[in-house]
């Protein structure tokens, strides 16, 4: 049987995907053939990428006249991309910053995820890890080249070594985690790697490393099992060194959503994912695809191993295109 490893992304999420492509038309749904036309373009966080190619799958089902070109790089380049008026739509993973306001930033939040801690699912010292969990204090410490072995990470006499990896590319997901232990991502000290695709590869052949992923990028959204080779670190959230059974949910995806919807898991790493535009859209393509995520394209999120906004939340985002 062939396995299943994620380090074939990069090379589908790092090139500007075409989504622009001929799409059979869906006569049966409603509002196909209405002469909305153009292009769109979106490119930034490597976290919205899978939940923006399902969207805009089913977008042109309905609107096939719509071309849309999807590329990754990060949620920095996503936001510099917007900005410069290089694409209509910038994803990002983080919260925006009081400057990228001033400078016409408009974010719309539209679904919600998390950022979860990842290991080879052979470590060596993987029963002692799934029973303590990864505390904060030890985080901060491992990201800054503090800790050596698995030991001084779980409590142990163990000297297995750790290999610690990071993002070497602005993005969401590095600076999300960081503020879990209270940095910034500039701050992680650790071997940097570029891209999420690129960090859970570097965990996949590393049987003593740990990173971090955003939840795409760490379960496979058909089985909802993390990916081969491949495990999540649960999060200590009480920091009493004991994984309870009220923090133990990394088992699927799906469960880990629940958690984060019932707010067991912390936030952040949990956090919103935004769509980031330069001022107000006009583009009527534009409009109506952002109005599309909001709307129809909710029913799309929880398959594709996100989580959905509230109806108040969503219908306030939507206000936002006014």
């Amino acid at each position: 049987m062939m396995k299943k490893y994620l380090y074939i992304l990069p090379t589908v999420v790092m090139l500007c995907t075409s989504c622009g492509g001929s799409v059979e038309k869906n006569t049966n749904t409603a509002g196909s053939g209405d002469g909305l036309s153009g292009n769109i373009q979106l490119s930034g966080a490597f976290a919205l990428y899978p939940m923006a190619v399902k969207w805009v799958e089913e977008f042109r089902k309905i609107h096939p006249a719509v071309k849309i070109d999807v590329s990754g790089g990060g949620a920095g380049k996503g936001m510099t991309d917007v900005l410069a008026g290089v694409v209509d739509i910038g994803m990002v993973s983080r919260e925006i910053y009081a400057q990228e306001l001033e400078k016409g930033a408009l974010p719309i939040a539209a679904v919600k995820d998390a950022v979860v801690p990842t290991i080879h699912a052979r470590n060596p010292e993987r029963a002692i890890i799934d029973k303590t969990g990864l505390k904060r204090e030890i985080a901060a410490k491992l990201w800054n080249w503090e800790l050596k072995t698995w030991g001084e990470i779980l409590g142990t006499s163990s000297l297995t070594p750790v290999h610690v990896y990071t993002r070497s590319d602005a993005c969401g997901a590095g600076e999300t985690f960081a503020a879990w232990f209270g940095k910034k991502q500039e701050n992680l000290k650790a071997t940097a790697v570029f891209g999420d695709p690129g960090v859970a590869a570097a965990v996949q052949k590393d049987r003593v490393a740990i990173g971090y992923n955003n939840i795409a990028y760490a379960y496979d959204k058909n089985t909802k099992r993390p990916y081969e080779e491949l495990a999540v670190m649960p999060i200590d959230v009480n920091d009493n060194g004991v994984i309870d059974p009220e923090e133990d949910f990394y088992e699927t995806s799906a469960t880990l959503i629940k958690a984060i919807r019932e707010n067991r898991y912390p936030s952040p790493p949990a956090r919103d994912l935004y769509l980031v535009t330069k001022g107000k859209p006009v583009k009527p393509q534009v409009v109506a695809f952002l109005r599309y995520i909001l709307g129809e394209g909710q029913q799309y999120v929880e398959e594709s191993g996100y989580i959905g906004l509230s109806e108040d939340k969503l219908a306030a985002e939507a206000d936002k295109l006014k």
